[in-house]
């Protein structure tokens, strides 16, 4: 099972809490994006096997981020990262290809049986 993690989120202390839960879920976080646009840069750069993506952010939001990505890679694996309330949002993104969601704040089983299921 691949278990290389890209987290991106505009928020450094989210960005944070999702790494710790990786880490001690026995994922190694080999990258951290801030936005949209970073997180394609990375993900080219790094050819993670799973993205934390989350789905408001400035310059490129997340759903956007998704599309671009899933044109360099068809099987990127991703999960989408939102707030309480951005259900229409949490559509969008599994239209553009993400295949799961966990929402803020996060659960630490959550988001663990999350990235298991997607790696699978």
């Amino acid at each position: 099972m691949g278990n290389r993690v890209l987290v991106v989120d505009d928020a450094a202390f989210m960005r944070m809490m999702i790494k710790d839960i990786l880490k001690r879920g026995g994922f190694e976080v080999v990258g951290e994006a801030e936005d949209g646009a970073r997180a394609i840069e990375k993900y080219r750069e790094l050819r993670p096997d799973l993205v934390t993506m989350d789905i408001t952010m400035p310059d490129m939001d997340g759903i956007t981020a998704v599309k671009e990505i899933r044109n360099i890679d068809a099987n990127a694996c991703i999960i989408m990262c939102s707030a309480m309330g951005q259900q229409a949002m949490v559509i969008d993104a599994i239209q553009a290809g993400a295949k799961d969601f966990v929402v803020k704040p996060f659960q630490q089983d959550r988001v663990l049986e999350a990235v298991r299921k997607v790696l699978r």
